[in-house]
């Protein structure tokens, strides 16, 4: 944090590098600086030149007489490790490296980046990059602009970091056409030292910062990026907003089992950030719609909106867009309605959505938005405008801004159109009132902002361990699977490794012959369900290795020899250690859970309808374990399954709490038993009401 500091407060700054070739990025960097006004002072370093624009040059940092905070690096990559083993010895502990050719270009320059960060870590220098496109920091204590972007952003309070040097320069001239301001912008490049991660727990402590963008194309520390957003949420109440690109996972080889096909690294990290508080967004511009709304507005109180147009079309279809997105459409107060009918036209629809009629001036918005904004029932407002012949564009502008300053609930606008509006659009960025081109993606941005303001205010409940596990029994099960070199537990060792964990699981016994296999389904009573047991096979149903509803002895000894006959003709190489027998569970709904463990994220949990067609239907959801309380019902809300276990169309209501318990179950077991890297328990079938929930077949890989 205090190389940080340096970082972006320095009070002097050393171009390893400038140059004075225009258009080129040591050049540009050293007059971005200067142009920018910063505070500090610079030295150009060259061994070449003599001065660049009046300011001395250096042969090499260490020739510099004063201290040196910052060091921005743009030497050819080939000679960046000399430039940095300078900066050391200067006793420079704070670096940005500008220059490309490393991890990035692969062969050598993975080399060359390995041993940067070998010279980094042997002085104490911290450093962002390399392969980037800089740092800027608006704070008018410094006026830093230590990059090759196109100009300096306004001043503001959100703080923009991305993987993207290219996306940089785009969002930096997206953001200046609308106003928008930021308080540090960082471009982290290759990530070899300084990561998000860094970032955001200096950007936690940023008075400057209130709202946190993100833009990664690679997460290499899932769990820590998700104990960064949670602690900087809870406490400091700063929103995360993040584009994550990279969403499908075209290549990717097929996994052994349901959970980890199913369980792609997009589905994850919507988990994963779900879970730490981190809105997602698609794109740059949904992005922003949202960070506007957080920057620029006090977060609603609740989710009751009124809609102010001067076209009724507009007002239809945002009142759509808010039901859709869970806003309510507020009732006014019979007082409003009063001050509507009495101020308004005769033609004006004084209901919620409010139609203005399109003759409306400025005076006429201004009574309509703030009558509802003084409404109880009110949380915030949309105001809508359609260009016509006799609209006040500016002064309408104009009114939205003063009313915005009078009262604390929140203001979304949409002039709808480009040329004509355009002056009003700028009246109304220029005071910080949000804009939108669409006027339904006001109501995704006021759903964020409510539903974050209602995350505030839940407290996180952690799901208490369960005491009657035996991890002593599942780790020695385990371990001597390890010694054997197999990847796969047989069914037995998977349903022990399960019963030592407390699942609920019926009854079973292994037969080596067909008298055998008689002898137990009698014992367990019938029917029973008989399965192969193999280290070779994993999809047991593929090779006809399992036989349903077995209900007499003779059958049993039928069914043993039938599904040996079945498996030595379709599996000959397989070596068959016996038959797994177990007492048939009762008929129930059939769910899926699972678990894989992801090389991002750790142990993910999956929960979904289930049977032989869960890849087919692929109604499944995840989460990162540990599950706290309300990420056990968010997986179970977020499937159909969730509808058809609560009893639909006359079916009979299924035993939710024991889904859940075996969830919470499941949770543990993937934190405590490390050496499992995919498990499937699919069925689980659930009975009624009160009967619970039964274990019926179980897979589990190392």
């Amino acid at each position: 944090m205090k190389n940080l500091e340096k970082m972006f407060y320095p009070e002097s700054i050393a171009v390893i590098g400038a140059n004075k070739v225009k258009g080129t990025v040591p050049c540009d960097i050293f007059f971005n600086i200067l142009k920018a006004e910063y505070r500090g002072v610079v030295f150009p370093i060259n061994p070449r030149e003599k001065h660049l624009a009046s300011i001395k040059t250096y042969k090499y940092v260490v020739d510099v007489e004063d201290p040196v905070d910052l060091a921005v690096i743009v030497f050819p990559s080939s000679v960046v490790h000399l430039a940095l083993e300078q900066c050391g010895k200067k006793g420079i502990h704070a670096a940005v490296i500008i220059s490309a050719g490393f991890k990035e270009v692969g062969g050598a320059g993975i080399e060359r980046e390995e041993h940067i960060k070998k010279i980094a870590k042997e002085y104490g220098i911290s450093f962002i990059g390399p392969n980037c496109l800089g740092v800027i920091n608006t704070d008018p204590k410094v006026m830093l602009n230590a990059s090759f972007a196109r100009q300096m952003p306004e001043e503001g309070s959100i703080a923009f970091l991305s993987q993207s040097g290219a996306l940089c320069t785009a969002v930096l001239d997206y953001a200046q056409a609308k106003h928008i301001g930021f308080s540090k912008f960082v471009s982290i490049g290759n990530k070899a030292d300084i990561s998000e991660i860094d970032l955001l727990y200096y950007l936690k402590d940023d008075p400057k910062t209130k709202v946190i963008l993100l833009y990664l194309e690679e997460i290499t520390d899932g769990r820590g990026l998700m104990k960064a957003a949670r602690e900087i949420i809870e406490e400091t109440g700063k929103p995360i907003l993040a584009i994550k690109s990279g969403r499908t996972s075209a290549g990717a080889s097929a996994a052994a089992s349901h959970t980890g096909s199913l369980a792609g690294s997009d589905e994850i990290c919507n988990a994963a950030f779900y879970q730490s508080g981190i809105i997602r967004c698609n794109d740059i511009e949904e992005m922003f719609n949202k960070a506007i709304a957080f920057t620029y507005q006090p977060l609603p109180k609740r989710n009751r909106v009124a809609i102010v147009t001067n076209a009724g079309g507009p007002g239809v279809l945002t009142t759509d867009a808010a039901v859709h997105d869970g806003l309510e459409i507020s009732r006014f107060t019979p007082e409003t309605t009063t001050i509507l009918k009495k101020s308004l036209p005769r033609t004006a629809n004084i209901k919620n959505p409010v139609d203005v009629i399109g003759d409306a001036r400025a005076d006429r918005y201004g009574i309509a938005i703030s009558s509802v904004l003084k409404d109880e029932n009110v949380d915030g407002v949309f105001v809508i405008l359609t260009p016509q012949s006799m609209t006040e564009i500016d002064s309408i502008a104009q009114e939205i801004s003063r009313l915005s300053s009078q009262f604390s609930k929140p203001i979304y606008t949409s002039f709808m159109g480009e040329a004509d509006v355009a002056s009003g659009i700028d009246i109304l960025q220029r005071n910080k009132i949000p804009h939108y081109i669409l006027p339904e993606s006001m109501s995704s941005a006021f759903a964020a902002t409510y539903n974050f303001k209602k995350m505030l205010g839940e407290k996180v409940q952690m799901v208490e361990p369960f005491t009657d596990v035996d991890k002593k029994k599942a780790h020695s099960i385990l371990d001597k699977v390890i010694k054997t070199e197999r990847k796969h537990l047989t069914e037995e060792e998977a349903v022990n490794i399960l019963e030592a964990y407390g699942f609920p699981l019926f009854e079973s016994s292994i037969a080596t012959s067909p008298e055998e296999a008689a002898d137990i389904s009698e014992r367990l009573g019938f029917p029973v369900v008989m399965k192969i047991i193999s280290d070779d096979i994993v999809h047991k149903f593929d090779v006809k290795g399992v036989l349903l509803d077995i209900s007499s002895k003779d059958e049993a000894i039928r069914s043993y020899d039938t599904m040996i006959n079945n498996v030595r003709e379709l599996r000959p190489d397989a070596k068959i250690k016996g038959i797994f027998v177990r007492k048939m569970i009762p008929k129930g709904e059939e769910v899926i859970l699972g678990m894989k463990r992801d090389p991002t994220f750790g142990p993910v949990v999956m929960f979904g309808l289930g049977g032989i067609l869960v890849e087919l239907y692929k109604d499944v959801s995840f989460k990162v374990a540990p599950l706290d309380i309300k990420s056990i019902d968010s997986i179970l809300a977020e499937t159909k399954a969730s509808a058809i276990l609560s009893g639909v169309r006359g079916r009979t209501g299924r035993d939710i709490a024991s889904i859940k318990t075996c969830i919470e179950r499941l949770s543990q077991l993937a934190i405590e038993c490390p050496q499992i890297q995919e498990l499937d328990i699919n069925p689980l079938i659930v009975l009624e009401e009160g009967k619970g929930s039964f274990v019926a077949d179980a897979k589990i890989m190392l």
